[in-house]
C-alpha cells in the first residue's frame, strides 16, 4: 500500500467527523477555506464541494509532490489553489473564513506556533477547527495501542489541542471525540494494520484511536 493509498484509507474511516464540523459550524458557499496538511486533497475537495464555485480552498502541504495529486484529486474544483508551504511559514494571499487542519499537529516540531499561524491566517469572527487523535487510546480487542512503532511526534496531540487554541486567544464553541470501529474485516481493521505495521488477530474488534475535534472562533 502507497503513502497515497494509506492518507485515501484514513480519509473514508475518519470521513464522519469532518462532516461533524463543517455542519456544526455552517459552511457553505462563498466560504473562503484553508486546509492545512492537505496530503492527497481529498479533504480539500470535500470542502469546495461546500463552498461551491464562489468560494475557495487553498490545500496548503509542505510536500510539494502533493501539488499534482491535489491538482488532480481537484481537476472539476476550480476554486481549489494547491499551495507548498510549511504550516509554521504560513502565509495564505488573504484572510479566509475557516482554518481546517486534521492530523497535523502530530507530526511537528511546533504545535504552538502552527496554532499561532492558524489565527493570523483567520478573519476576525472565522472558525478554526482542529482535529487531531489520542493514538494510545486505540483498541486492538482489549490491548492498547502501543505507538512505539509509530514515527510520529505527539501521538497523542488530541489531548492538548483545546488548551492550545484557548491559550492562544481562541474562543472554544464545540469539542468532542469520535472513534471509527471496525471488526474481523474492512477498511478500519486495514488502515490500522497498514499504520502499525502488525498483523491482527483473526476477528478483532478494533477502535481507532479517537479524533478529537475541536471548533473555535477568532474574535
Amino acid at each position: 500500500m502507497t503513502l497515497t493509498d494509506l492518507y485515501e484509507l484514513r480519509d473514508d474511516v475518519y470521513r464522519r467527523p469532518l462532516i461533524t464540523a463543517v455542519q456544526r459550524i455552517g459552511l457553505g458557499p462563498g466560504w473562503k477555506v484553508a486546509d492545512l496538511g492537505a496530503g492527497n486533497g481529498d479533504v480539500s475537495v470535500a470542502l469546495a464541494a461546500q463552498v461551491g464555485r464562489t468560494g475557495r480552498v487553498y490545500a496548503v502541504d509542505i510536500d510539494p509532490l502533493r501539488r499534482n495529486e491535489i491538482a488532480t484529486k481537484a481537476s472539476l474544483f476550480s476554486q481549489v489553489v494547491a499551495v507548498t508551504q510549511a504550516v509554521e511559514e504560513l502565509a495564505l494571499p488573504e484572510k479566509v473564513d475557516l482554518v481546517f487542519a486534521r492530523f497535523l499537529l502530530l507530526g511537528i516540531d511546533s504545535p504552538k506556533l502552527a496554532v499561532s499561524k492558524m489565527i493570523e491566517s483567520v478573519r476576525k469572527g472565522g472558525w478554526i477547527v482542529v482535529q487531531e487523535p489520542i493514538t494510545s487510546a486505540g483498541r486492538i480487542d482489549l490491548q492498547a495501542l502501543s505507538t512505539d512503532t509509530l514515527v510520529i511526534k505527539w501521538p497523542d496531540i488530541g489531548v492538548m489541542v483545546p488548551k492550545l487554541l484557548a491559550d492562544a486567544g481562541v474562543v472554544l464553541t464545540d469539542m468532542w471525540a469520535e472513534s471509527p470501529v471496525g471488526y474481523g474485516s474492512g477498511p478500519e481493521v486495514d488502515y490500522l494494520y497498514h499504520m502499525t505495521e502488525h498483523p491482527l488477530p483473526k476477528d478483532s474488534t478494533v477502535v481507532l484511536p479517537p479524533l478529537v475535534t475541536v471548533v473555535g472562533r477568532c474574535e
